[in-house]
């Protein structure tokens, strides 16, 4: 079985090579190719899967080596693939979520010129996704996570046409490459450490190791998680990303390129568990990244960038549980696979209602959407009440797991931590009802009659379908890792589960997070169920207006990184042509001059070379006659 492996990511990667080179002539069928070679590694995962069930715990990994790149002494580069219990979830999760989001796309992008390409892309997203959590090695790895960072730049900007739509691909690519750094460095800290940079060697000689240099390579992997994952202080990227089409949307927020942060993480948890201090810094980071991304998600009108702001808080949670060591890091993997059901489902449920509602964004122009989109409206609440952890749905069982954890990190932290995450589920449960009263209830703020008319239709069965399957994930995916913690134990071997001591017991962190589900859910229904909502924002107080602008995160970077940023290259500039040109071009034209000067002397006239050698003559005489006298 250990074959298939590399079919696993060849598949895809095959519908990107043939999707982008075939030319117009596959621009009837390409996007069901697309969509087939998605489904093939779908079902080649379930079979791998069924396959490592078959074994023992401890012969579950599976390894294929496909070939060295560089072999060399002393360097040896190979592309070699590893499929453990961490590697097979993330697996299916992106194939699975991916082949949806394909088949929503075929109804979605139906009236695009270009779907073709566009479903090349999405191939090509879903092969560097793959590379990156199968390879076994942290060199291939960063071949994946290259990958992923170029489709993501692709498939941003498709609508390439809007210049919002580019700008906003150019930002990401160039926050990403600033992570991007960070990886390229730890690598080459870890081949200088330990001679090599495959996952096996490298984690076993963690013990063996400075914390100092440990330390080093794990904050360096936190920089490259943070731009992934779209992480304080790299998280300015993701609302812009919204400029894109919303399958592209749904894929990058729900089940893959912001979940590579988590995976990295995760993967290196031997390094981050023999470096505390940068363990710390990945809950300070998770931390913060859960109340800014919450505070965020509550100022939003557009129902796409709300989302966002969802997607880079419950991510947060993700990177805190990561960052709790063998605590949390199954609750952040198990955290990681519900958002992945729920949120890919909310985000193709906005990507219905924009298709019924004209490509309509602003939700303050929805309202009382319920009875024209039945099916959307269902799908979309059942996303809804699993993000903010209803009882019973999967987000309140991987949630209420990480508050748990918190609470279990012992101490001022553990408090700290815990209170953190029982206030940002106060907020989600308040961004995310807010988001459900401006969309599905009151009083519609929209016109069937004159130029901007809209009738607000359901979306072809293209697209409801995957947004079903998705609501059952949201529904029932949670409680089948809670009620047998098969999920936690499937995980063991890699993540090495420690049972935490929190100083509340379980039943009391439920109370406290349902009570905070109500509070949230009770306010924004207080503030936007039940008042008349205006069609334009009202200007807001200072605070209000701030967040709207994300914090002024891009403001703050304009005048942290841009403008220092062209006076150091004016700088450069005016030392390039004044200093080094200067000498350059002062030296040319001093040797210019002489050499002008010098060639008058030979001007062609017999006179003037008498002339020249009687002074020569009388000057040897005379020096001759002086030296006698001496």
């Amino acid at each position: 079985m250990e074959s298939l492996i590399g079919l696993l990511v060849g598949a895809p990667l095959l519908g990107a090579a043939v999707l982008l080179c075939g030319g117009r002539r596959l621009d009837r069928a390409g996007h069901w190719l697309g969509t087939a070679l998605a489904a093939s590694s779908f079902v080649i995962g379930l079979l791998l899967f069924a396959d490592m069930l078959g074994e023992e715990t401890e012969q579950r990994a599976m390894h294929q080596h496909l070939f060295s790149w560089i072999p060399v002494n002393g360097f040896q580069a190979d592309v070699a693939f590893q499929l453990d219990q961490l590697s097979m979830t993330f697996v299916l999760l992106i194939t699975g979520v991916g082949t949806l989001i394909h088949l929503y796309s075929i109804g979605y992008m139906e009236h695009d010129e270009r779907r073709r390409r566009f479903f090349g892309y999405l191939n090509l997203f879903l092969a560097a996704m793959l590379l990156l959590v199968l390879a076994d090695n942290f060199l291939l790895l960063y071949v994946g996570w290259e990958g992923v960072g170029l489709a993501s730049y692709l498939l941003i900007g498709f609508w390439q046409h809007k210049p919002s739509a580019a700008t906003a691909a150019k930002k990401a690519f160039l926050v990403n490459r600033v992570g991007d750094v960070g990886l390229s460095i730890a690598i080459m800290i870890m081949f200088t450490t330990f001679g090599t940079f495959a996952f096996g060697p490298v984690f076993e000689a963690t013990g063996e190791t400075s914390e100092g240099k440990l330390t080093a390579i794990g904050l360096m992997l936190l920089l490259a998680a943070c731009g992934k994952s779209a992480q304080v202080p790299l998280q300015s990227w993701l609302g812009d990303a919204m400029e894109g089409p919303t399958p592209v949307s749904a894929l990058i927020h729900a089940a893959t390129m912001v979940t590579a942060g988590v995976y990295l993480i995760t993967r290196s948890g031997a390094i981050f568990n023999a470096a505390p201090d940068a363990q710390t810094v990945v809950v300070v980071v998770g931390a913060v990244t859960l109340l800014f991304g919450a505070f965020v998600g509550c100022a939003k009108d557009d129902i796409k960038k709300a989302l966002a702001g969802s997607t880079m808080s419950q991510i947060g949670y993700m990177m805190l549980a990561a960052g709790l060591g063998p605590i949390g890091y199954a609750f952040a993997i198990m955290h990681l696979v519900t958002h992945g059901f729920f949120k890919a489902g909310l985000f193709l449920g906005a990507g219905s209602v924009m298709h019924g509602m004209n490509d309509e964004v602003d939700m303050r122009r929805y309202g009382g959407l319920r009875k024209y989109m039945p099916v959307t409206f269902v799908t979309f609440g059942l996303g809804y009440l699993a993000i903010i952890g209803f009882p019973g749905l999967s987000g309140f069982f991987s949630k209420d797991q990480i508050i748990e954890a918190a609470f279990a990190k012992g101490g001022t932290q553990g408090w700290i931590l815990g209170s953190v995450t029982l206030l940002g589920a106060a907020i989600t449960a308040y961004y995310m009802t807010r988001v459900m009263a401006l969309t599905f209830f009151g009083e519609k703020r929209w016109s069937e009659t004159g130029k901007d008319a809209v009738h607000p239709h359901e979306s072809p069965k293209s697209m409801t379908i995957p947004m079903i399957v998705l609501a059952f994930g949201s529904v029932f995916a949670g409680g089948l890792f809670k009620w047998n913690e098969s999920f936690v134990h499937w995980l063991e071997p890699v993540t090495q589960f420690e049972h935490g001591h929190s100083p509340l017991s379980a039943t009391a962190v439920t109370s406290m997070t349902v009570v905070a589900l109500v509070i949230g859910v009770g306010t924004a229904w207080l503030q936007y169920g039940r008042r008349p909502v205006p069609a334009v924002a009202p200007r807001g107080s200072l605070l209000t207006r701030a967040v709207r602008r994300d914090f002024l995160q891009d403001d703050l970077n304009h005048v942290a990184l841009v403008k220092p940023g062209e006076y150091l290259t004016r700088g450069l500039v005016y030392v390039d042509h004044k200093l080094v040109d200067g000498v350059v071009n002062g030296t040319a034209a001093t040797v210019g001059g002489a050499s002008g000067r010098l060639r008058r002397v030979q001007n062609g006239f017999v006179r003037s070379y008498a002339v020249s050698m009687f002074g020569g003559a009388a000057v040897l005489v005379a020096a001759t006659l002086l030296m006698r006298a001496v």
